[in-house]
């Protein structure tokens, strides 16, 4: 016993020592790496000094000349288009504000207008991306439409309170390219017409090659957990599908819609008529600026070789909110994760179960802290006739836990003896030692369901509760210095440490209605998961660990009050010996069970003969 604590204390003290050793090595990294880049800058400087300012401007002139040169070329019949000044025009509705450029006569970005960062300025999605497609400007010359200028028109408003604005460019030779956006009343959806006067020249055999070069950056308190939550969505063959772990994905199917996700945000092209092929390349950055992923996505389009063409797409810049995108494209409300791959069983839980109910508290409550305690009192009292069952379960083994300690001290470390003659009392008192083992199953789908819920659920974002700012992200009660690895962070969560509190107290309650261990692993294991618990909460939304902490108050309260005040343990125990005097049956999990008992307690006694032959 000593050996095995000595033992224990070993691996924690090397533990610390392997702690300390990685936060020092990697803090003398940290100052040596800044170091070098001093001395980098420094040189850089030095070597700018030297160029006279002279140099410095008829550099500028000439790349500047150069460029417009080369730009003229590309250009070739739509010369007016080569050069030009960028002019931004804003048009906007009740929940957005588009900014469009005429350079290349596409969407700068878009402002949020209902939702701010976790910084305090306003969303704004598709800043720095470039969306455009190559035409043929002239014989054996393209260019991509986004290095051309664009002419726009006056924005008009439609007698439906839409509003509508062109970009054109018009060729010598009577060929045009206009884009149309179209803005409808309280949509997040902005259409976009692009049609091709001249197509059958513009385009090579038809084909329609557009290329989207876009990034996402941090709107929520940190980008890399924000990093986490993000992928690529898309639907293939009227199939929705993602990538997230992956870099990149060729499409063989006919692509409707693609889309850049963030944690509460996406941005996504839709193509009414589809795109026949393509491919995106998509990365998460792992560096210290605010850009969360960057993607190349080409997508090819068959369009019919004639002279005027017109492609129906449409742009979607809003929120991540299950009841708005799932009026917008078939299968766009699966870009909100209620469950996929191998924790897609919890997907209609969410649905059909957690985000009605959520939603029926949120019609009546206002604070959603209050929402997230009805909603677990919901899932406790639904799932109360099986947790009762454990409970008496529970009690029943309390009541043998004298017997348990005298079988115990029977047979010592015979532990095959005594897990024969354990399941023997278990059986005649008719106790299902598995029983305390449903709260805890019970707690997987569940966990992974609300996980998945309170992660992707936009409606918690900036919710305060209690100490709690944001019920999306986790709480903060002090910053640490330093960074713990293993997921804890740079914070301490008080809703993190309520939860393993909580957890700790229903261990130590647990023990108490258990036999005594021997075996020291098994004396720690209640204590080791709360203390996993910890680091694996600490960067959770506050929603969920505040929801875990309610859970497990619940199941002390109800373990309290129905040992003390509705099981009766001298009728429980009456029972128990009517049971044993009762003919006994066995089924075929107890049968094999023992006979498996009894071959191993016959190999042990053949091991431990063995042993004292040699000896």
């Amino acid at each position: 016993m000593k050996t095995d604590k000595n033992t224990v204390i070993g691996f924690i003290l090397l533990g610390v020592l392997f702690f300390i050793f990685f936060w020092y090595n990697n803090k003398q990294q940290a100052t040596l790496l800044e170091a070098r880049k001093k001395q980098e800058d420094s040189l850089a400087r030095i070597a700018a000094s030297r160029v006279k300012p002279e140099d410095k401007t008829l550099a500028r002139i000439d790349s500047l000349k150069r460029d417009s040169a080369s730009r003229i070329a590309a250009a070739g019949d739509f010369t007016t288009a080569a050069i030009g000044q960028e002019q931004l025009v804003s048009v906007e509705n009740d929940v957005i504000k588009v900014t469009f450029t005429t350079k290349g006569g596409q969407v700068k970005s878009v402002e949020l207008k209902n939702y701010h960062s976790a910084q305090g300025s306003p969303v704004v999605l598709f800043n720095q991306n470039q969306l455009g497609y190559n035409v043929n400007t002239a014989a054996n010359q393209s260019a991509s439409t986004t290095g051309l200028f664009f002419t726009p028109s006056a924005p008009v408003i439609q007698a439906d309170g839409s509003q509508s604005i062109n970009f054109s460019i018009n060729a010598a030779n009577g060929e045009s390219i206009i884009h149309q956006f179209v803005i409808r009343k309280g949509a997040y959806m902005v259409d976009w017409n692009v049609s091709l006067t001249g197509a059958d020249k513009l385009l090579s055999q038809g084909q329609f090659n557009l290329q989207w070069n876009g990034e996402t950056f941090q709107q929520e308190r940190t980008a890399t957990y924000e990093r986490q939550m993000s992928n690529i969505c898309f639907s293939e063959g009227n199939e929705f599908d993602y990538i997230s772990a992956k870099t990149e994905r060729k499409f063989e199917k006919n692509v409707q819609w693609v889309s850049m996700v963030q944690q509460f945000f996406n941005t996504t092209l839709v193509a009414k008529n589809g795109f026949g092929s393509g491919d995106v390349q998509w990365q998460r950055k792992t560096d210290s600026s605010n850009v969360l992923a960057t993607a190349q996505m080409n997508l090819q389009a068959k369009l019919p070789v004639t002279a005027s063409v017109s492609v129906p797409l449409q742009l979607y810049f809003g929120p991540s909110d299950y009841s708005i995108l799932k009026h917008q494209a078939p299968e766009m409300d699966r870009i909100v994760n209620l469950g996929r791959d191998l924790y897609s069983f919890v997907r209609p839980i969410n649905k059909f179960i957690i985000m009605p109910v959520f939603d029926f508290f949120a019609g009546f409550v206002k604070n959603y802290g209050w929402v997230v305690l009805l909603l677990t009192l919901f899932i406790r009292l639904v799932t109360s006739p099986l947790t009762y069952s454990s409970y008496l379960s529970g009690a029943k083994m309390k009541v043998l836990r004298p017997e348990l300690d005298v079988i115990k001290k029977k047979f010592g470390s015979d532990q095959q003896g005594f897990a024969m003659e354990q399941m023997k009392l278990f059986r005649e008192a008719g106790v299902n030692p598995l029983g305390g083992c449903i709260p805890a199953l019970l707690q997987i789908p569940i966990f992974f369901a609300l996980y998945s819920f309170f992660n992707s659920n936009i409606a918690l974002r900036g919710q305060s509760f209690l100490w709690s700012q944001d019920l999306s992200s986790y709480d903060v009660i002090a910053k640490l210095p330093f960074s713990i690895p293993m997921g804890f962070g740079d914070h301490i969560s008080l809703f993190t440490i309520t939860a393993v509190i909580t957890s700790f107290l229903i261990s130590i309650y647990n023990m108490s209605m258990t036999p005594t261990q021997d075996n020291p692993m098994m004396k720690y294991m209640p204590y080791i998961f709360p203390f996993m618990l910890l680091f694996i909460f600490n960067r959770l939304p506050s929603a969920l660990t505040w929801y875990y902490t309610v859970s497990n108050l619940i199941t002390l309260g109800l373990q309290f009050v129905i040992q003390n005040y509705i099981i009766n343990h001298d009728k429980i125990l009456a029972k128990i010996e009517e049971k044993r005097k009762a003919p006994k049956t066995k089924s075929k999990w107890q049968d094999r069970y023992e006979q498996m008992m009894e071959s191993q307690k016959k190999l042990q006694d053949l091991k431990e003969k063995n042993q004292r032959r040699n000896n």
